[in-house]
């Protein structure tokens, strides 16, 4: 087998992927979409069962295409959310090959390209742009060994309450994943301990506004980098039952535990920092700072939006607040499921070129690696606030695709003007 020639290869057919295609295709760059699965895989056999989107459908979304079968106020389902990419991918003609592993990415000594090692033989390409997301690895802190519970796993293989053996399940961490996979639990009957950590807690919908326009009006969608102290913050919000506010009381009025971090496991018994009343109060600051914008944005603006006192008032502190469990004897509290929603990290073992941080993050400039011809997207906080979202990776591909015709003209213009040797 010959080795393949194409002038930029996107490794991932995810969202990424194929926000990248269509703004290559727009160019009339060619290239090549290598998927190792589906195209947005990760949507159909990473992700609960129940899943939504976070966002509703007239704002997480691309702008060619809009979801079918739903309101643009709907939550699309996940199978919904992949059938889209789907779609999309077909209707811009996008040259999607999937079920091809990319195994290895590294610079063709004295050459301006990349040479791709997969599961179907060699390619050569000028450019390679590292389309594969956020969501690479799972975090499993390896805080409780092997054997000691009947399960772990990461919210990335949790498929439905039925799937857990029986008994209680502890939930670490309670962002999106971690609070609404607790409630569906709870709902189900389980037994819950929930450990939250630091978090930002938005209104789901105030003043009869999705909290994704009120990030829009108040521009803080486009906010560069986070905060001081905020890197590791997650945000608490959900889609599910039509869109609702996350509000941990009301998680521990209907029989949730409330738990602070966890911080250590001793063999026996899973031990948490007594910060629970101080992270449920920074998230309540959150809420509350966006209701005081909104309003005053309300104001200045005379816009005609309801108001909304309710969206202010808070249930009193659960006895598990004032009263915090700092250890949990997990087989006397009859826990036979620790589950992990502790995130993901960046994988980028196979690509062999570019350079990365201590946590293997990379370091690119809005997409634009140091590596020439080096490029990624999908990545959070690539370039605003929004670049975790499907319309932000959309932007971001865009601007990708533009600096990979800028290099593409540069390097036409050597290879018409070579320099006479004398």
């Amino acid at each position: 087998m010959g080795t393949e020639r194409i002038d930029t290869l996107v490794v991932g057919g995810g969202q990424a992927g194929i926000a990248m295609s269509e703004h290559l295709g727009a160019l009339g760059i060619p290239h090549l979409v290598l998927e190792r699965h589906r195209i947005a895989e990760r949507w159909r056999s990473e992700r609960w069962d129940s899943l939504v989107a976070n966002g509703p459908a007239w704002h997480d979304r691309f702008p060619g295409m809009e979801f079918a079968g739903i309101g643009p106020d709907d939550f699309a389902a996940k199978e919904g959310v992949a059938d889209y990419f789907e779609a999309y991918a077909k209707m811009i003609g996008a040259p999607v090959r999937t079920g091809v592993d990319v195994r290895g990415v590294e610079r063709m000594p004295g050459s301006v390209g990349f040479r791709i090692a997969t599961s179907e033989g060699e390619i050569e390409a000028d450019n390679v742009v590292a389309a594969t997301g956020p969501f690479q690895r799972p975090i499993i802190p390896p805080m409780v060994p092997e054997g000691a519970v009947a399960l772990q796993l990461h919210s990335a293989t949790y498929r439905n309450p039925d799937q857990l053996p029986p008994g209680a399940v502890l939930v670490v961490g309670a962002g999106s994943s971690g609070v609404q996979i607790a409630d569906e639990l709870r709902r189900a009957g389980r037994e819950v301990y929930l450990s939250i950590g630091a978090h930002d807690r938005p209104p789901r919908s105030y003043r009869g506004r999705d909290f994704v326009w009120w990030l829009g009006v108040l521009g803080k969608w486009n906010a560069e980098t986070p905060g001081p102290g905020t890197e590791h913050v997650t945000i608490a919000v959900s889609g599910a039952r039509g869109g609702e506010t996350v509000d941990f009381r009301r998680l521990a009025a209907d029989g949730i535990t409330l738990l602070g971090m966890t911080t250590a496991f001793d063999g026996t018994a899973m031990h948490f920092a007594p910060d629970l009343a101080k992270n449920l109060a920074a998230g309540d600051a959150n809420h509350l700072s966006v209701l005081d914008e909104a309003d005053a944005y309300v104001a200045r603006n005379g816009l005609d939006l309801p108001e909304e006192p309710e969206a202010r008032r808070q249930l009193p502190d659960p006895a598990c607040v004032t009263d915090p469990v700092l250890s949990l004897d997990l087989a006397a509290a009859g826990v036979s499921t620790v589950l992990w929603a502790t995130g993901y990290a960046l994988d980028y073992g196979w690509l062999k070129a570019g350079s990365y941080d201590a946590r293997g993050r990379p370091v690119h400039q809005r997409g634009v690696s140091p590596e020439p011809g080096l490029f990624y997207v999908g990545l959070p906080w690539q370039s605003r606030r929004g670049s975790s979202f499907i319309w932000g990776v959309w932007h971001d591909a865009k601007h990708v695709a533009d600096q990979i015709e800028t290099r593409r003209k540069y390097l036409a213009f050597h290879r018409t003007n070579a320099p006479l040797r004398g």
